[in-house]
């Protein structure tokens, strides 16, 4: 790592001085801090997609250029926290200087010494596992199947061209798939000169879905509990933290769809300003070019948003008692905006810390009818248009906004492929091919059983007999190409702590019954709102059919549902909150809360047997990142590949090749040649395709490389190599030089 890794301050930095300056004004709030950071995380993710579309248009994917956008980027939020914080610390004119409000750290403190005992451990278990995922994100290197593949790959082709311009290649996803999570990628590339801090990404994700889903337990009315039990269900479920130390990309995608969800709950209850529409906008945006399965999350939210600001519309209005700046204030300074203020709920009880209560105004009147008497009022028609057309506005902007993001990537592949979801290969290999509802009913239940998957392997078999006999039944093939990925058959086993595929039964059980409860019952949830949580519930109901109608099932489909169960633990750990708050009968505890603490039991212990001993990257056992070399981590999927490419490229760079030619097959690994062919000062080679599934990007003349080296197929490379070429091919790895003179 060179010197220039200081430069990785720089965007910390920014989304510190943005979460201090974005924090609310005048409108109270759920959960201000994790509000403002969410606000800095998406203008500052934002930001750092927009560098890279910008600068690769013109050619310069550089440092320095990097650094220089990154310097401006700092001190204009710096500038923006310095205002704040004169702000914060003004005296009105004649006014007595005041206390300054408690800070951070006395917050923290505060929060810690009043927490019950069950939150103080749900809390330090959540706290221990991120501090132990980023240890091993630091010491790790990157392994994981598909970035070695592809999302990797990607990264060096930009640096190497220093544009966004596509290149022949035989891999399609170097080029096709979203490229939001390598963008972030490519600042860290560009600023360390490796790979080194690459798993930092997911793990600062995770860190950021982790504090949402607390703030959207708290928006759906859950206390300091609730917003506990979701943080620790999120945090423990081994998907997630193995995922947190890893270069996929279904984390990502899951914090930034969790965002959208808590801007969007924001809307339920009072009228959205143009932060929270440009914050939206980004957040979808945001989605859209890291993973597109994610818009099948961030869809019913935005329309549960676009509902409930119509719905405020429509809805009476309380004539304020007071009048004056202050008066204005309470209703967030927007007309006809709710009496119901998001922010002030009471310190204890069911609601504690929710933020959803009454609004203490001017004049000593309540903005729910206490107090100095406000009256109901109707609205009126002019009122009521203007606030229809402005919600109707603020869904063009979040389009639009969104569009500014996502919208270069698919302008290129449009122009390269005639479609913005890319080739035919792509669009029919994910996607369902099949929507009638027995087709869908399969997909679900096998998607589900994949999803629940279990070590005990009677139920795993019992099940899935049950499932294949039940599709038979109503004519559906269990294995129709048409709702299963490639040639993969159903069942496959997914209980085993791996990255790409492991299991999540504790979580998505919870999940299934909070569901089924908030649907039917709500108010068993919440009884002081029950509204909100059903209308949240139906979103995600929406979600899940979405999903399992769309996407084919596979056997690393869990991966793709990490955004799904990530805006729906809230709803579980809100369930969970409501049974252990039930009254005890004759003193003895229920026994669905013994089930609930068993439960909560067995998740830590997951979680923690995850980090300790999943699947790349573990603690302890044969692959610890404490014990085994940099190189052998890399290939820990394939140990039998590490001297092939070892023995491959010392063999290129013994005749100093600078040209290499690249002959691989769709899922091979290409990112170790970026890695071993490099000099000794670190510059890679020019390596160029020798294949190519683009149309218009015609492959490299083999006679035109110093070298070749081949992965996967012997026959394909062979008949690549110029006639009186040496080729040497050993099982997986291959490579070919020019005759010597």
């Amino acid at each position: 790592m060179s010197a220039g890794s200081l430069l990785v301050v720089l965007p910390v930095a920014t989304v510190a001085a943005l979460t201090y300056a974005f924090r609310s004004l005048d409108v109270p709030v759920v959960a201000p801090l994790r509000l403002a950071l969410v606000r800095a995380a998406l203008a500052t993710g934002a930001f750092a997609v927009l560098v890279v579309e910008l600068l690769g248009a013109v050619g310069g994917l550089t440092r320095p250029a990097f650094a220089l956008a990154w310097l401006l980027a700092l001190t204009a939020a710096a500038g923006a926290a310095w205002w704040r914080h004169r702000r914060d610390h003004a005296t009105p004119a004649g006014a007595p200087p005041g206390d300054a409000p408690p800070g951070l750290r006395h917050r923290l403190r505060t929060h810690w010494g009043t927490a019950s005992r069950g939150e103080r451990l749900l809390t330090g278990t959540v706290g221990g596992l991120l501090l132990v995922e980023l240890v091993v994100a630091l010491l790790a290197e990157p392994n994981n199947f598909d970035s070695q593949t592809y999302h990797l790959p990607k990264v060096e082709h930009w640096v190497q061209q220093q544009d966004l311009e596509f290149w022949p290649t035989a891999i399609h996803r170097q080029v096709t798939i979203p490229p939001g999570a390598e963008y972030l990628l490519l600042h860290l590339r560009l600023f360390t000169g490796s790979d080194g801090l690459h798993n930092l990404v997911q793990w600062a994700a995770g860190v950021l879905a982790v504090l949402v889903v607390a703030r959207i337990a708290a928006q759906l009315g859950g206390g300091r509990r609730a917003q506990a039990l979701a943080a620790f269900l999120l945090a423990t479920t081994p998907m997630v933290t193995l995922q947190a130390t890893s270069t996929q990309t279904d984390l990502m995608v899951a914090a930034w769809v969790a965002c959208v969800a808590t801007l969007a709950l924001d809307g339920l209850r009072r009228r959205s300003g143009p932060a929270t529409i440009l914050a939206l906008g980004a957040a979808t945006g945001l989605t859209a070019i890291t993973k597109t399965s994610g818009l099948i999350g961030a869809g019913p939210l935005l329309v549960l948003w676009g509902l409930a600001q119509l719905r405020l519309a429509y809805a009476p209005v309380t004539a304020p008692a007071a009048t004056g700046p202050a008066a204005e204030a309470v209703t967030a300074g927007a007309p006809g905006a709710t009496a119901t203020l998001v922010g002030t709920g009471p310190a204890t009880g069911p609601g504690a810390g929710t933020g959803v209560g009454t609004a203490t105004r001017a004049g000593g009147g309540t903005a729910d009818g206490g107090g100095a008497g406000p009256r109901r009022t109707g609205r009126s028609g002019p009122g009521r248009g203007r606030q229809v057309a402005g919600t109707v506005f603020g869904s063009v902007a979040i389009l639009l906004v969104a569009a500014l993001v996502v919208g270069p990537f698919l302008v290129r592949v449009t122009a390269e492929f005639g479609h913005p979801l890319g080739p035919p290969r792509l669009r029919e290999s994910i996607p369902m091919e099949r929507h009638d509802p027995p087709s869908i009913l399969v997909n679900a239940l096998r998607i589900g059983h994949t999803a629940l998957d279990t070590p005990l392997e009677p139920l795993r078999r019992a099940a899935a007999s049950a499932i294949i006999a039940g599709a038979e039944a109503i004519g559906v093939d269990p294995q129709d190409r048409d709702i299963t990925f490639g040639r993969e058959m159903f069942p496959e086993p997914s209980w085993y702590p791996d990255e790409d595929r492991v299991a999540f039964p504790l979580a998505g059980t919870l999940i299934l019954i909070a569901l089924v409860v908030a649907l039917a019952r709500p108010a068993r949830i919440l009884p002081t709102a029950p509204a909100p949580v059903r209308a949240y519930a139906a979103a995600l109901a929406v979600t899940v059919l979405l999903h399992t109608s769309m996407i084919k099932w596979q056997p690393w489909g869990n991966r793709l549902l990490v955004y799904a169960l990530t805006i729906a633990v809230p709803l579980a750990a809100l369930w969970v909150d409501a049974v252990l708050r039930r009254r005890p009968r004759d003193g003895r505890r229920p026994v669905a809360a013994g089930l609930v603490v068993t439960v909560l039991a067995t998740s830590a212990l997951a979680g923690v047997l995850a980090v300790s001993y999943g699947f790349p990257r573990r603690l302890v056992g044969a692959g610890s990142v404490f014990t085994t070399s940099d190189w052998d981590t890399r290939f820990l999927r394939r140990p039998q590949w590490t001297e092939e490419f070892r023995w491959a490229a010392e063999a290129v760079r013994a005749t100093d090749a600078r040209r290499v030619g690249l002959v691989q097959q769709n899922d091979n690994w290409e990112y170790p040649w970026w890695l071993l062919l490099r000099d000794t000062d670190g510059t890679p080679p020019e390596l160029v395709a020798l294949q190519s599934v683009l149309p218009d990007r015609p492959p490299a003349d083999p006679s035109s490389v110093d070298a070749i080296v081949c992965t996967g197929s012997r026959r394909v490379c062979t008949g690549l190599v110029p006639e009186g070429w040496r080729l040497e091919f050993r099982d997986y790895v291959g490579y070919a030089l020019p005759p010597t003179s």
